[in-house]
């Protein structure tokens, strides 16, 4: 465990994920995965965590390993079609990790989800982060409308707001 990144999560903490994605960037990044899902039969879901306390910060969880237990605690494994997708930030270590249920993973593969995870990087780094999250949305949604196109009217099995931890 770095002492730099237990500073980095003490300092940083929440209030800074509150401040960069304020209502009206939620609002826009809701509307980016209700129009995207409507190309698709596929779920997107976007969390935004501050930063990581208690025990998953003492035991220096990797932001992967994060994900998997978000993706889990959202049940976005529980769709239709296994097309259930998140695109998870860790806004303290400045990382994005995607995590796609079965269906649609085995179509893109690591390769796939780690290339856009480093575009939405580089937008951030730019302070960018609305417009690399609603881009992120997007490059998913491309590969979901690949595999997945919408066949008529979707039911929406996940909610589209982001979750801001």
């Amino acid at each position: 465990m770095g002492i730099k990144r237990i500073g980095r999560h003490l300092v940083e903490h929440h209030w800074k994920a509150r401040r960069i994605f304020r209502p009206a960037v939620l609002a826009a990044i809701e509307q980016a995965i209700k129009a995207s899902e409507a190309t698709h039969s596929g779920q997107v879901r976007f969390v935004v965590e501050g930063a990581l306390d208690g025990g998953p910060l003492f035991r220096d969880q990797l932001a992967r390993e994060r994900a998997l237990d978000v993706f889990s605690q959202l049940r976005i494994w529980d769709t239709a079609h296994n097309n259930g997708v998140l695109i998870y930030l860790l806004l303290a270590d400045r990382k994005v990790e995607i995590i796609a249920d079965r269906g649609i993973d085995a179509r893109v593969g690591l390769a796939g989800w780690a290339k856009i995870c480093a575009d939405m990087e580089a937008e951030f780094r730019r302070s960018n982060f609305e417009g690399g999250v609603i881009k992120g949305i997007q490059s998913v949604s491309r590969e979901l409308a690949a595999h997945f196109p919408a066949d008529g009217p979707n039911r929406n099995e996940l909610p589209d707001a982001p979750v801001v931890i």
